[in-house]
């Protein structure tokens, strides 16, 4: 039994699959081989027997020896490789002929080493981003702007609009906004930004129709016809949770079926209806699209044969469906145009439009039909249980095999980052732990009942560097919750951003957690009070959050209201020791905000005029209007608004913009 489990364990190191990890508390926690066995066989791995371990064993020792390159080689700039004999093609169309090591002087770039035995990836990457210049700026929900123009819901336009006169009016050099990603174009449409069909692509839910080039070469007829489909604002209760005075709201939820259903009508009536040669991958993603209208926008409840995209059927139904898929693809054109105009439209800032990009995609996408065993679908990406999840979280989402990335010279990943990336100034890394190793659940399985799958860091962190470089883009993240020091200590290293939250600066080595002033805050980071999945500035000081909660039935007894009371005590003392007056607990915030040490320093437009419900309520779907809650004014009531203008006064003080 002793080597049977031995050889499990041999067999699972070989794919990154941990027998045993370290739990939030410290503790070591041995994995159930059950668990194992059944996380391997998501890699094609058959564990089931020792029989099978042991020819599984002996597959990946061969495979070892007749070897000597890793599927890709990923070179810090600078960095030799002892390979043998060999040809080095260059990403300019060049060779260099080695006899034993790969050179130190090779550019940054993606190129190629090939051996009698193998042809791999080689990408050289940068050892360190440059400096990010020190700013202060917005996190943005782009859906929950209002404007006299967006139909229903924030778009492209309101972005621009928004960052232009941030900068002008307000001083800002950044803005981070929600992930933009690609939904599918069906209905009911996918609320969360953090579950896209598609990375790689844009949503034209944001579309500002009226902003095309298309309206404005319509004729008179046309335009007014587009107009009309324009969706009524509506007063309204904004759910059927209760409003409390006090609570803004000023219109009802936001409508995604409705604006889909508004601006794909008159997107069709816009639509030239020509027809142009779409890249691999943008036909692929369009082609899904035209088959998620007719089938569904789940690909896994299709009909068998249309499963697999490179099937005789979907051949056959894309020629059916050209029409279609051209126009999909017309429609990621004018995402490009209107993305590439809100990039411009920041172009003062110092840093700029900075885009979030979540940590994965929707099992039944575009993504995942297109990029078939990239990813391993059966199973879903998670949190193992802690202090805030007592049971796991499972978060829906299939991870990518690391074993594919590699051998594909990580071109998803990479494509990805590009996707994003070409109308960006910076990225955000949702969960940047996830590049080390992702929390895996078997089919069937609880959140509890999973394991860690790792990655190659080294290998996601210089794929990550090297585009970011290309792009001239800066990198933030996401390291907040039970993170490993080697993640922040190598995102340092690396000229990436780490993430800093006021509610999570304390001292938890120390009786009664308290904060740690802002001005010991690591200055490689991106500060804020808060984030979308925490209650707003309001609502953590009015206990929203709590009673929210507990009229959804989520909380046991009245403990949280007096732990809240508590924490708004130690934090009105901290702000006390820290010579800041507390008589506007809002501007006090934000000026303790201003006495961080971090580099960009962000706050929300919710926060600044008062929004007490949080854009999202982690643990429920439709108990609470997650990401569907509009601000209470529109743009431009929020930069004629003099609170507003007064509460950033610290913050532009603290990071103005340079002359």
């Amino acid at each position: 039994m002793q080597q049977d489990l031995s050889d499990l364990t041999a067999l699972a190191d070989a794919y990154g699959v941990a027998t045993r990890y370290e739990n939030a508390e410290q503790r070591e926690v041995v994995v159930d081989a059950e668990v194992v066995v059944a996380v391997l066989a998501q890699f094609g791995v058959d564990a089931s027997t020792p029989e099978a371990i042991r020819r599984e064993l002996a597959a990946v020792r061969e495979t070892r020896e007749r070897t000597v390159l890793p599927p890709t080689l990923v070179l810090g700039e600078g960095t030799g490789y002892e390979t043998g004999p060999a040809v080095v093609h260059l990403e300019d169309g060049t060779r260099r002929e080695i006899e034993r090591f790969i050179p130190d002087d090779l550019p940054l770039g993606w190129h190629r080493v090939v051996t009698a035995e193998q042809d791999v990836v080689l990408a050289v990457v940068p050892n360190k981003l440059p400096d990010v210049p020190p700013a202060w700026g917005w996190m943005l929900q782009l859906y929950a702007l209002r404007s006299d123009e967006s139909w229903g819901a924030g778009d492209y336009g309101d972005l621009a609009e928004f960052a232009r006169r941030s900068a002008k009016d307000l001083g800002a050099g950044v803005l981070l906004v929600n992930p933009v990603q690609a939904i599918s174009p069906t209905h009911p449409v996918e609320r969360s930004p953090y579950s896209p069909s598609s990375r790689r692509f844009a949503n034209p839910l944001y579309l500002r129709v009226t902003d095309t080039k298309a309206f404005a070469d319509a004729d008179a007829p046309t335009r007014a016809r587009v107009r009309a489909l324009k969706p009524e604002r509506r007063e309204g209760p904004p759910h059927a949770l209760k409003c409390r005075e006090g609570v803004p709201h000023g219109t009802e939820l936001i409508d995604y079926d409705a604006v889909w259903s508004a601006k794909l009508a008159a997107l069709e009536l816009l639509w030239p209806g020509e027809t142009a040669e779409l890249d691999p991958a943008l036909d692929a993603f369009a082609t899904f699209g035209a088959l998620a209208e007719k089938h569904g926008p789940d690909w896994r409840e299709w009909p068998e044969p249309l499963r697999d995209p490179g099937s005789p059927e979907v051949v056959k139904a894309r020629e059916e469906l050209a029409d279609r898929v051209a126009f999909h693809g017309w429609l990621q054109h004018l995402c490009r145009e209107q993305l590439d105009a809100a990039r411009e439209a920041a172009q003062e800032m110092p840093v700029g439009i900075v885009h979030d990009l979540p940590v994965g995609v929707h099992p039944g996408g575009a993504d995942t039909w297109a990029l078939g065993d990239v990813f391993a679908p059966r199973v879903t990406v998670g949190a193992p249980p802690d202090a805030f999840s007592q049971q796991g979280q499972d978060w829906n989402l299939p991870p990518w095999r690391p074993d594919r990335l590699a051998e594909l010279g990580y071109a998803p990943f990479r494509d990805v980052l590009r996707g994003v990336l070409q109308h960006a100034d910076g990225i955000r890394i949702d969960h940047v732990a996830g590049l080390w190793r992702l929390w895996w659940i078997p089919p069937g399985e609880p959140p509890s009942r999973g394991t860690y799958v790792h990655y190659d860091a080294e290998a996601m962190m210089g794929v990550l560097a090297l585009e970011a470089h290309r792009a001239g883009a800066v990198v933030v993240g996401e390291d907040l919750g039970t993170v490993e020091p080697e993640v922040t200590e190598t995102l340092h290293e690396r000229g990436v951003l780490s993430s800093a939250v006021l509610w999570f600066q304390r001292d938890y080595d120390t009786p009664g957690h308290p904060f740690i002033p802002p001005s010991e805050w690591d200055p490689e980071s991106m500060a804020s009070i808060t984030t979308h999945d925490l209650p707003t500035v309001a609502g953590w000081l009015t206990g929203e959050h709590v009673r929210v909660r507990a009229e959804l039935g989520l909380l046991d007894g009245d403990r949280e209201y007096e732990v809240a009371g508590r924490e708004r005590e130690d934090l009105t003392d901290f702000l006390a020791g820290q010579g800041i007056p507390y008589e506007d607990m809002v501007a006090a915030l934000h000026a303790l905000l201003a006495s961080a040490a971090s580099r960009l320093l962000l706050t929300a437009p919710a926060d600044v005029v008062g929004q007490r419900r949080q854009p999202n309520l982690p643990g429920t779907v439709e108990q609470y209007p997650n990401w569907r809650i509009p601000l209470p004014v529109t743009v431009d009531e929020f930069f004629a608004d003099e609170r507003v203008r007064r509460l950033i006064t610290t913050l532009r003080a603290a990071r103005p913009l340079p002359d």
